[in-house]
């Protein structure tokens, strides 16, 4: 699989060059995935924190380093927002590696495309989403990161179920997020972990982020899919 150079595509088809019949994405009945049993945050904005406050705390540099960010790796930002991951995790995953930003808000995926273009970020690539499901290409990353957004998420049984097929062997889910309740812009750990799990992801490493109420969490992928209509509800 390769992707072409950015500077070579029009700005509002800066996509990621792969066959649309790669695309995770399944005809499947939502009505088969389970509500979540707890409330569901509202998307209030593509910008979390400002960067230079996060950059002051060394939130992305810890995050990299925890998710073992390296050359050439295939890393997919989703809920990119403003892009403050995918811009520092595009010169660490090099001339080799590829960065897919994703956002579902047509906007911010713009907006972001716009920044990719002006920083010159030849190695990373700007796709919508949908709120559950993802739209990664099949097979293709080694990290994929859900960053302060997974409490947005309307039906994370969905989502998770359909972000597995984007994960190369071998390959993990790392979440950043507050320990809150969910209607307050984070996710309780506990529940975090087992919404995963009700989906057939195990926890590989979890970490409390310094000088924050966040925390780093890393998932890998194990054994079969669950059907959907056999995915458990986990309570808040």
């Amino acid at each position: 699989m390769s992707i072409r150079p950015l500077r070579a595509l029009p700005l509002r088809l800066v996509l990621l060059a792969v066959p649309l019949a790669t695309a995770c994405h399944k005809p499947t009945a939502k009505s088969l995935f389970p509500e979540p049993a707890r409330p569901v945050s509202p998307i209030v904005s593509s910008r979390y924190l400002n960067e230079d406050a996060r950059d002051r705390v060394g939130e992305a540099e810890t995050v990299m380093r925890l998710a073992g960010i390296a050359p050439g790796m295939w890393v997919a930002d989703v809920g990119a927002g403003e892009g403050y991951y995918t811009v520092r995790l595009a010169p660490i995953v090099g001339r080799w590696g590829r960065v897919l930003a994703q956002d579902i808000v047509p906007e911010t995926r713009d907006n972001l495309a716009r920044r990719v273009e002006r920083e010159r970020l030849d190695n990373v690539a700007v796709k919508l989403g949908e709120p559950n499901d993802p739209m990664l290409p099949a097979r293709s990353f080694d990290r994929v990161f859900l960053i302060h957004m997974y409490h947005e998420v309307q039906r994370p049984s969905e989502f998770l179920w359909h972000l597995r097929d984007s994960l190369k062997p071998g390959g993990s889910a790392v979440v950043v997020d507050a320990d809150r309740p969910t209607d307050q812009h984070g996710t309780p750990p506990r529940l975090l972990i087992c919404e995963f799990g009700a989906v057939g992801y195990k926890l590989k490493r979890f970490e409390p982020l310094p000088d924050s109420e966040s925390y780093f969490a890393q998932f890998v992928a194990e054994g079969p899919k669950p059907r959907p209509q056999d995915i458990r509800i986990c309570s808040a």
